[in-house]
């Protein structure tokens, strides 16, 4: 598939005026048609629900819009579940899954009414001891070991994760939760990630839906949602296919008829938590170029670096760049295209074909709308990058500031250090207090 930029080299310079590179920036109406998408292809199911995974773009501005959308949040931390009932996602519009989980995170999502993923048979006592009692809903996260493979292609090594109770520990659970007074019951699996095949959750389904007819008949557990999580994943290189949801949610309802509608469980909801499939394609990390260097190799030095975008530094992984004004160019030159880091992997392209580029050119760096800004970092004192938002109008809104430096520092207030760092902010507290 063709890889195009939603912005163009005139709006960049625009931008610009305002809110200097580097920055990330969201394509509002490419994020709500994605999401009117992914409802209707699982429109056959009553009681379909998409909860966005907060950690892929940690941002109220688009979680709100998501929720317009009529997306629920998923969250994995305290900060996230404080973020998601701050954008007005509150009670069993939050799906909250995490591991080894503290007991002060339990009890704000139970304040909050979210509806509690658990990982490990274990957290069932730890759960009620932090509570008092337990939910009349709960769901299990289930991990069933080994590999995952559809057909012969292994997708992914479940049986190496650190997430989900076995099948027996499935089964126990039940019981145990059913005997401690729980109405409700959820399953939850997530077996592969970042997948560009229609064929993951329907596979996926399966596993999950035959379980399900299980352990509602050995247990007497009723099974009110079966949660795929995640795992659609989006098209980085552009011959990659991306996935078509419709084809997706259809294979799914195939597979919900077959088994599920038979077995008397043809009021069991399908939840999703897309946060990749969601986001991704709809961001992109806008940098400028400040440096030529002529070495060893091309290097075109940009103005952003790994702490605004890891996956490259981080997994290899590769990201289209597309340089903005010469886009109908030929790409007949090879760079390194690196930050500033004093890491030699933060490199965001190796050996890449692009047009000639110059220093003062715009680079828009894809698909960074999930697990682009929230995987961001402080080293070498670097300080994370604005967000914005394209809206549909075709005007941009500020939705996060950059850092400054006395945000990097903010940890030391209170020290003598940071009276030293910021003289005068003191000498102003003390005018105040006088007037």
């Amino acid at each position: 598939m063709k890889k195009s930029a939603f912005v163009t080299r005139e709006q960049a310079e625009e931008i610009t005026k305002a809110y200097p590179t580097p920055f990330h920036i969201y394509d509002e109406r490419g994020i709500r048609e994605n999401a009117r998408r992914l409802k209707k292809a699982f429109s056959w199911n009553q009681g379909y629900k998409e909860f966005f995974a907060v950690k892929a773009a940690p941002n109220p501005f688009l979680l709100g819009i998501l929720k317009e959308e009529g997306c629920g949040c998923d969250c994995s931390s305290y900060t996230e579940l404080m973020l998601s009932d701050a954008a007005g996602v509150q009670g069993e519009n939050i799906m909250f899954s995490s591991n080894e989980t503290p007991a002060e995170e339990y009890a704000l999502a139970a304040a909050l009414g979210a509806t509690i993923n658990l990982d490990d048979i274990t957290h069932i006592d730890f759960l009620e001891q932090t509570l008092g009692s337990l939910p009349k809903t709960l769901s299990c996260r289930f991990n069933p070991g080994g590999y995952f493979a559809m057909g012969t292609e292994i997708m992914d090594n479940p049986g190496d994760a650190k997430y989900g109770f076995t099948r027996e520990q499935m089964f126990e659970g039940f019981r145990i939760l059913k005997a401690k007074g729980v109405e409700n019951f959820g399953i939850h699996a997530f077996l592969a990630s970042n997948t560009v095949s229609n064929e993951y959750y329907p596979t996926l389904a399966r596993q999950l839906f035959e379980l399900a007819v299980e352990l509602q008949r050995d247990t007497g557990a009723h099974i009110a949602f079966i949660n795929l999580s995640g795992g659609i994943g989006i098209p980085y290189k552009p011959d990659q296919e991306a996935n078509d949801i419709q084809v997706i949610g259809e294979g799914v309802r195939k597979v919900y008829e077959e088994l599920l509608v038979p077995a008397g469980m043809g009021d069991v909801a399908i939840y999703t938590e897309l946060g990749r499939f969601m986001t991704g394609p709809y961001g992109h990390l806008i940098t400028k170029v400040i440096h030529e260097k002529h070495t060893h190799k091309e290097y075109l030095g940009v103005d952003a670096c790994a702490v605004n975008l890891m996956r490259p530094a981080m997994y290899g992984a590769y990201h289209h760049i597309t340089v903005l004004g010469k886009e109908e160019e030929v790409c007949d030159h090879q760079y390194d295209v690196v930050g500033s880091l004093c890491e030699n992997n933060d490199k965001f392209a190796i050996d890449r074909m692009l047009p000639k580029t110059e220093i003062g050119d715009y680079l828009a760096i894809h698909d960074t709308g999930a697990h682009g800004f929230s995987m961001g970092y402080n080293y070498n004192g670097k300080l994370r990058s604005a967000e914005l938002l394209l809206r549909e109008d075709g005007s941009v809104k500020l939705i996060r500031r950059a850092e400054t430096p006395r945000d990097y520092f903010a940890t030391f207030d209170g020290f003598e250090v940071y009276d030293r760092l910021f003289p005068g902010e003191r000498r102003e507290a003390e005018r105040e207090n006088q007037g």
